[in-house]
């Protein structure tokens, strides 16, 4: 596994980790603006931890097959 591999793992658990934060911050109350931004940000940001992952997936597989 090369060290861009591993950066791109390490890069979506970070956006995964800060997307669910955002996801489960809105457990508590709050006004109708923070709940839109909490709730769009997260779904990015867990949608752009699993292209990630995928993609780096896929970088190892086609690295270990060479």
């Amino acid at each position: 596994m090369t060290l861009q591999i591993l950066i791109m793992y390490a890069v979506a658990a970070i956006f995964g980790l800060l997307g669910a934060g955002l996801i489960l911050a809105l457990t508590r109350p709050a006004g109708p603006a923070k709940i839109y931004v909490f709730r769009m940000v997260g779904i990015m940001a867990l949608a752009l931890c699993v292209v990630l992952a995928t993609s780096a997936t896929a970088m190892w597989q086609w690295e270990t097959q060479s």
